[in-house]
């Protein structure tokens, strides 16, 4: 049984508490901390677990073996450090920190513990629709991959949303996962921004329209677009040398009728994604007893800041940016 704390007690947090405590095996939730004393303890009572409105406290405790941290990203690196320092193993949500320069320090600190212990909480690694879609990208039935388009699209954003956040927020899913799809490491990024929609708030550019180049020349567009209104719509497709492959929102039944074809669609994040989240998570227990991390490293957070940065100096610039990777460490290299 491995005896876990979390860090954070928001949406994400309380959603991960409940599913470690009801829903996966092997784990059991024996703390957790938030920034207020109310939270912590709603957050405690949810799993009977310990609740800490100090960070340190709960990574010191002797009966916390692991940390899932779904607190703020700007949160992140401090927490992420001083659990490596305490030897803690370490599940933590997207970001692994806000800036490539902090994640660097947690990729130096975890080289230097000798000990692989964090994984980065990238969930559509672990979606069942795109792992298929990978599956056939392996195979390279279809020839080498040429582009990919994809969509980001988003019901709608708080006021507290900015420009910036369209990468770091939301495109970072995409840029983790597309690396993973096809194995390449990225060269360039490029922001356009299109006509605004009236449904985003002043101080935002809603829709963006993202445009990487990879290593081999291969061409990727992501829309970014998080006031759409209608719902919350996932696609990527794959055009390859001999035909293409296409994942789009999940199905669900499409009605025919009196001259109107309709049908449902997700309206946030933790619908489309639930099933992944539960497996990412499970993954992580598992391996645990054998002391490896099999899903997203460090190295993989790391790199998706690196590119998340190139984007938000295009944004600035207006400009193609360069995306320069340093050359990943052996002790990364699977």
């Amino acid at each position: 049984m491995l005896n876990v704390g979390v860090i954070g007690c928001g949406v994400l947090g309380k959603d991960h508490i409940k599913r470690l405590s009801e829903k996966l095996r092997g784990v059991r939730v024996a703390a957790v901390s938030a920034a207020s004393k109310e939270s912590a303890e709603k957050g405690a009572a949810l799993c009977g677990g310990k609740a800490y409105t100090d960070n340190e406290q709960l990574i010191e405790d002797p009966k916390v073996e692991a940390v899932v941290v779904a607190s703020p990203g700007y949160t992140h690196a401090e927490v992420v450090l001083k659990a490596i320092a305490a030897g803690k193993r370490i599940f933590c949500e997207k970001p692994l920190a806000t800036t490539a320069e902090d994640c660097k320090k947690i990729v130096e600190a975890e080289i230097a513990s000798g000990r692989h212990l964090i994984q980065v909480g990238f969930n559509r690694r672990y979606d069942k629709g795109f792992r298929q879609l990978k599956e056939e990208l392996d195979k390279r039935k279809l020839g080498e991959p040429l582009m990919i388009h994809c969509t980001h699209r988003n019901p709608a954003v708080a006021d507290s949303y900015t420009t910036e956040m369209a990468v770091h927020d939301t495109l970072i899913h995409e840029i983790d996962c597309l690396r993973w799809l096809t194995g390449e490491e990225y060269a360039s990024a490029q922001v356009i921004f299109t006509r605004r929609t009236k449904n985003a708030c002043a101080h935002l550019q809603d829709p963006q329209f993202m445009i990487f180049r990879t290593k081999s020349g291969m061409s990727i567009d992501v829309e970014v677009f998080v006031n759409c209104k209608f719902g919350y719509d996932i696609n990527c497709e794959v055009v390859c040398e001999e035909g293409t492959v296409k994942l789009s929102s999940p199905s669900s039944p499409i009605i025919r009728t009196d001259t109107r074809i309709s049908g449902k669609m997700a309206d946030n994040w933790i619908h489309r994604f639930y099933e992944s989240y539960d497996a990412e998570l499970q993954d992580w227990i598992d391996a645990a007893a054998d002391g490896v991390i099999n899903g997203p490293t460090a190295w993989d957070g790391y790199a998706a800041a690196v590119t998340a940065d190139a984007f938000v100096k295009a944004q600035k610039s207006g400009r193609i940016e360069p995306i320069t990777m340093e050359v990943m460490p052996d002790f990364y290299r699977r």
